[in-house]
């Protein structure tokens, strides 16, 4: 296993990230995985075993019961690990019990430690944004948190690029502690996060950790054109695919998956998961797992890297659409690269 720093932080993560959205049986979250305790541990110990150090949950997967399980899987180990969780989600019908508010974040982050069993979280991370409750007040909230010692460090998912240069913007301003990652959805049939956010991040110095890094199970190959995939995949459920995709793209980027893959003598995930630990700025890439043997595969990932023509092969296929402005700055900067130009 190999580490990077988180962003520009100094806290060094495997390149893997184990995702804990499997781990529990309550509500939508049950059809996503539904572990139970036993389970969940053998596959944490595996993940251990093969270096990783970085584990991902969040209090509404199956609403608080994936964090006690990871607690309890983590018995004895917290010290080893860089612990995340994240906040935002409803959690009860009480009115007051969502969002990124003061009182939402703070009461969210102490039940998450105790679900947890630990004093501290190495990353919080606001789950998406909250366009009730003014940065401002969740920024200053957060940093609060910091400065209690409840959290080591800051990160978000699925915001707009122009959010997170403002919520940035206002932690200078305030000298309050900064994002240092953005957990935001990349893969190679969805690489939306190039067009703007991964940009800004790498300007700005945040780490990515890609969710879904494997289009919810696509890019594994086992949705076979023109039939349905294991009648146990998440794919497969029309109620919990929420995960869009062009097929027509998607089936033509697996080809070349499946054909570096075959090359290679791998499998098609590895291949997908190896493509964005070979873009910057990713930091960690979330792997998550219902079997050992999805677990022990993805861990492999790890044991070679693609080739640049291999990548570019990627690239070449899955670009996405070209989006204004970018057509347009693309073509005026001609005349500051080459300064004989005449337009």
């Amino acid at each position: 296993m190999h580490y990077r720093p988180l962003g520009k932080s100094g806290l060094l993560v495997s390149e893997l990230c184990f995702g804990t959205m499997s781990f529990g049986k309550q509500g939508y979250w049950e059809k996503i995985g539904g572990l139970d305790q036993p389970a969940a541990q053998h596959l944490v110990d595996t993940a251990l075993d093969a270096g990783i150090n970085f584990f991902d949950s969040a209090d509404v997967y199956s609403y608080g019961q994936s964090e006690e399980i990871l607690g309890k899987t983590l018995k004895g180990k917290r010290d080893k690990v860089v612990l995340a969780t994240k906040v935002r989600g409803r959690m009860s019908p009480e009115i007051n019990d969502v969002g990124l508010s003061r009182r939402h974040i703070i009461q969210s982050c102490e039940n998450s430690l105790r679900r947890l069993g630990t004093d501290y979280l190495d990353l919080y991370i606001v789950h998406s944004f909250d366009f009730m409750t003014p940065l401002e007040e969740t920024l200053s909230a957060l940093n609060d948190l910091v400065h209690s010692g409840k959290i080591r460090y800051l990160g978000c998912s699925n915001y707009f690029a122009w959010q997170l240069m403002k919520a940035l913007s206002i932690s200078e301003k305030h000298h309050w502690e900064k994002f240092v990652s953005l957990q935001a959805h990349y893969s190679l049939v969805s690489r939306d996060v190039e067009i703007e956010l991964a940009p800004l991040c790498q300007d700005q110095g945040l780490g990515i950790t890609p969710w879904s890094p494997l289009g919810a199970g696509f890019l594994t190959g086992k949705y076979p054109r023109g039939a349905k995939g294991p009648q146990d995949a998440r794919r497969s459920k029309e109620d919990h695919n929420f995960i869009q995709l062009d097929e027509g793209k998607a089936y033509a980027i697996l080809d070349e998956v499946q054909r570096i893959a075959k090359a290679r003598g791998v499998s098609a995930a590895q291949v997908s998961l190896n493509y964005l630990l070979c873009k910057s700025p990713v930091s960690s890439v979330i792997i998550g797992a219902t079997k050992p043997e999805q677990l022990q595969d993805n861990l492999q990932t790890v044991e070679w890297q693609l080739s640049a023509e291999e990548v570019a092969a990627l690239d070449a296929v899955s670009t996405p659409p070209r989006l204004y402005p970018h057509w347009m700055l693309e073509f005026t900067r001609l005349d500051r690269d080459n300064p004989k130009m005449i337009l």
